[in-house]
């Protein structure tokens, strides 16, 4: 047999097995409560963790609800919740107690099911679990495929859905993704328990349990994509009056933002600065049909915004933040606090190379930009305290704090850079 023929006989039986429908069938989407109390009887008499997830309408619905959540657990099979017509799973949350929920990226799913009334005693996550043993990729179709050698269809992972009723297609999808997450869990434990990494993981879970909701972005419409290239105060004002007014406009047609006023529309009428009505809808971004007919309604809001006095116009750089400046200023502000920098950068590569896991999972960046930035010499215990004070893990202080006192004895023992090139 030749080599050639060898290599296609290999990779036909590695490649992985399309998995196209759940084990047993697609069970019909529970809407009613008493389609609700049947299901939740069985998962409380089932046993084991609960595989979970959950899909959202956020490219097309104002705001990240849940408008299907879906569950599995071992002798009560697959669940499709329609959250829209039932919008309170805490009996769910009763009948299984204390058992440990199964997400693939939980932080995305957890606020969510919080609001469902959903509060898991312990959770699993396959995807931080695949980042922490350090795979290279980490969606949940990859994950599949790596531990089960299974092909898992990611197509509709975008629709609108708060479509009703759901296509049979979107719910094979939908039950598809809790179909084998517990297999794939128990797989991920025994990795991790192999790599001395179970506890770390452990700790990462519970941390992202807790996790609370985000704190609110100060001056929010600063993200409105492309704001970076608008430089004077005049069009920044443009750009945060038409943001506000959209989002309160999206917010009362439950609406995504995008959906009601472009992104690239907003930053081009900020660019042009029209004084006219004309002017506006001259402005190629507003010579779409959509964007042409709403432009009378978004004319006022740039009127507004032309007429504020320079007192009210926006700072261009921004509001200050609590943190250090960005680090490229830091050589002039504070060379010390960049040596540390630099050197907690090659320190902190020397881990992620001796762990096998991103350098975001190993530290959060912020939190070693700040030790470098506020560290007053008091050595490896006032590093462990301010990475603390940024939400870093014991396990993660454990490996962290060590190698950056080290690092910071010899950026500080190290001839100024000016000096050693003249050397």
């Amino acid at each position: 047999m030749s080599d050639a023929s060898t290599t296609e006989q290999d990779d036909a039986v590695q490649a992985p097995v399309p998995l196209t429908e759940p084990a047993g069938g697609v069970p019909p989407v529970i809407d009613t409560p008493e389609a609700l109390a049947e299901a939740i009887d069985a998962f409380a008499a089932g046993t084991g963790p609960v595989a979970a997830d959950a899909e959202r309408a956020s490219g097309f619905r104002y705001g990240q609800a849940t408008y299907l959540a879906q569950f599995k657990r071992e002798g009560a099979g697959i669940a499709l919740v329609d959250t829209a017509a039932l919008p309170d799973l805490s009996a769910l949350q009763e009948a299984v107690g204390d058992a440990e929920f199964v997400f693939h990226a939980a932080s995305q799913d957890l606020p969510g099911m919080r609001e469902l009334g959903l509060l898991p005693a312990k959770v699993f996550d396959t995807e931080l679990a695949a980042r922490l043993l350090g795979w290279p990729k980490v969606g949940l179709a990859a994950v599949v495929e790596r531990v089960l050698g299974l092909a898992l269809a990611k197509e509709h992972s975008s629709q609108d859905w708060s479509t009703r009723p759901l296509p049979h297609d979107w719910l094979v999808y939908a039950a598809l993704d809790v179909e084998v997450l517990v297999e794939v869990r128990d797989h991920l434990w025994a990795e991790l328990e192999s790599a001395g990494k179970l506890e770390w993981a452990l700790e990462e879970f519970e941390a992202v349990r807790l996790a609370g909701p985000p704190e609110p972005r100060v001056d929010p419409w600063r993200r409105t994509s492309g704001t970076h290239q608008i430089r004077d105060p005049r069009g920044l004002a443009i750009v945060r009056e038409l943001w506000l007014s959209r989002d309160r406009e999206a917010q009362r047609r439950d609406m995504s933002p995008g959906r009601v006023l472009r992104d690239a529309a907003i930053v081009a009428a900020a660019q042009a600065r029209p004084s006219t009505y004309d002017e506006l809808v001259a402005i190629p971004e507003w010579r779409s049909r959509g964007t042409k007919r709403a432009a009378a309604r978004w004319w006022p809001t740039i009127e507004k915004a032309l007429a504020l006095p320079d007192k009210e116009l926006p700072n261009r750089r921004g509001p200050k933040g609590d943190g250090p400046p960005p680090p490229r200023a830091w050589k002039d502000k504070r060379p010390e606090a960049a040596a540390r920098l630099a050197a907690s950068k090659e320190a902190i590569q020397g881990l992620v190379e001796d762990h096998g896991m991103p350098a975001e999972n190993l530290m959060q960046p912020d939190a070693v930009r700040r030790a470098c930035w506020e560290h007053q010499g008091g050595g490896e215990p006032e590093i462990r305290e301010l990475l603390a004070s940024r939400g870093a893990r014991r396990w993660q202080m454990d490996l962290v704090a060590p190698v950056l006192a080290k690092a910071f004895v010899e950026a500080a023992e190290a001839p100024p850079a000016d000096a050693a090139t003249a050397s």
